[in-house]
Parts: structure tokens; C-alpha cells; sequence
């Protein structure tokens, strides 16, 4: 019986490697479905993501072969299971549109995620996660009680073995602690085409500034508020009548299209870290 995988890795770069890989592979009874690479001069690395199916191995056997494949290229590599949605925990505030098209995009069978739970700072969307039968967990956040309620978020993470946290206007600025632990696997969708109008209120900001192109960002979550890696953007086209609100309410498609797309290829393991930066094979 043969099973998908999804194979990712970067090294530095050198002649043959995409040969090999494939005569690795080949060697094994695998067969090539899908395979792009990419090539950064200015770095010197290399990075290939292929998806490709297998019956003569059993999975831990496949890893065993390919970490002794890997060592002489110095590669960092991954091997995902190519049919199986990935486990979500979703976070949000009370701005509620990127967490409905999420919600409606997963049942629809566009998004290969598994969304295990809802965690929120306010009440407001329980009964939209009812409605989706996804588990909705309140958890209160002040000043005071801040540590605890990143160690309850923490705690739901790890419970539902999340391998994805998307921040879909959570309005709540993570500690760098956690950051840390979720590192590459926390997406936060900014209402700002970064690296403009960080922080807060950046449609605020934006108006304040009169421009002509408001967008979004979804990003890799990291210490630095709003730095982390750029995975996808668009923006939207204003004018001088535009208000505040006017911005607000013209962002918030923007803001979904965006989120939905990098959720959507970090699911399918198309997103690659390249050092501040990403490398997305779509």
C-alpha cells in the first residue's frame, strides 16, 4: 500500500542535488507527484519541496534512509504525511471575519486543517464555534493575569497537539517566551502591509497618512512585534473620502484572503523558512 508524503529540506547549495533526491527516492519505489526547487544566490542555499508517494517503506524506515541521505548535504528536512489535515488552534479577539472565513473555508474542504479548538480573550464567538462543533475556550486576559492565561493558551496548544496556531486577530501581543515555542508555527494576520504601520491601530495610522493602498499581512509570529517572516500580503485600493471606518470595513476582505492563503500553504508544507524571509512553493 502506498502512502503520500511531502518532503521539504534546504541546504547549501551545490550541483546534483535535485538528481539525487530524485534517484534516492526512485531507489525506493517512490513515485514524484509534484516537485519544485529553488535556488537563493545571495545566500548560497538551496530549497526543494517534493511530494511523492511510497509503499516499500514503512515511514519510520523512510526517515532512518533519509537521515543518512541528508548528512553529507548538510540538509534540513522534513517528511510530512501528504493526506493528513493538520491539527489548529485558533486565536481571536473580537473582530471575527478572518475566524468565520476560516471556519467556512474548512468545512467547505478548501483548507487541509484539522481545527481542534477556539481560544479567545472575549465570549463573543462561542456560538459560531458551537455551530461548527469546534471546542471554544475562554481564557481572560489582563495584566495581571497575563502569565497565566499564555500558560491556559499553552496548555490547549499542547493538549490538542496542535502543529499550527493561526492568530486571526487576536488582538493580545505574545510573550517572547512563548514565541519562542511556537516558533514557525504561529501565522498572525496584520491589518497593515508591513513593514508600514506596525503596532497598533494601523488603520488609524494609515489614514492619518492619507494613502492610497491599504492591505494586509499574514507573517510568522516572532519576538520582534510584527517582523516575523512574510508569508503573503494584498492590499486594496482608497481614496482622500475614505474614513477611518471606510478603511476598517474595505481591510477586512483584504485581511481574510490573505490569512486563508498562508494558512493554506503552510498546510500543505509549501512555506519555507529562509532565514527573515520565506520561500513558497505555491
Amino acid at each position: 500500500m502506498s502512502h503520500a508524503y511531502i518532503l521539504t529540506l534546504s541546504c547549501p547549495d551545490r550541483p546534483g542535488i535535485v538528481h539525487a533526491v530524485s534517484g534516492f527516492l526512485f531507489e525506493r519505489g517512490g513515485n514524484i507527484e509534484e516537485a519544485a526547487q529553488y535556488n537563493d544566490h545571495d545566500t548560497g542555499l538551496f530549497f526543494m519541496r517534493v511530494r511523492f508517494a511510497c509503499g516499500q517503506l514503512t515511514p519510520d524506515d523512510l526517515k532512518l534512509q533519509l537521515k543518512a541521505f541528508a548528512e553529507p548535504f548538510r540538509m534540513d528536512w522534513r517528511l510530512h504525511a501528504g493526506d493528513q489535515p493538520m491539527r489548529t488552534v485558533i486565536c481571536v479577539s473580537r473582530e471575527g471575519h478572518c475566524l468565520n472565513d476560516l471556519l467556512f473555508r474548512w468545512k467547505s474542504g478548501l483548507l487541509a486543517l484539522d481545527i481542534r479548538a477556539i481560544v479567545s480573550n472575549h465570549r463573543d464567538f462561542y456560538q459560531l464555534a458551537a455551530s461548527y462543533n469546534v471546542p471554544f475556550h475562554h481564557v481572560a486576559v489582563t495584566a495581571a493575569t497575563k502569565p497565566q492565561a499564555e500558560a491556559k493558551l499553552l496548555e490547549v496548544i499542547e493538549a490538542e497537539g496542535a502543529e499550527l496556531v493561526v492568530l486571526a486577530r487576536y488582538m493580545q501581543i505574545l510573550s517572547d517566551d512563548l514565541c519562542r515555542k511556537l516558533a514557525g508555527r504561529a501565522i498572525n494576520i496584520h491589518h497593515s502591509f508591513l513593514p508600514s504601520f506596525k503596532g497598533a491601530k494601523p488603520y488609524y495610522q494609515a489614514h492619518d497618512r492619507g494613502v492610497k493602498l491599504i492591505g494586509a499581512t499574514a507573517h510568522y509570529v516572532t519576538a520582534a512585534l510584527d517582523e516575523g517572516p512574510i508569508i503573503e500580503q494584498d492590499v486594496a485600493r482608497v481614496d482622500h473620502g475614505y474614513t477611518v471606518e471606510d478603511l476598517t470595513a474595505a481591510g477586512r476582505d483584504t485581511e481574510s484572503v490573505v490569512l486563508a492563503r498562508a494558512v493554506k500553504w503552510h498546510s500543505e508544507h509549501r512555506v519555507l523558512l529562509n532565514g527573515h524571509k520565506t520561500v513558497i512553493f505555491r
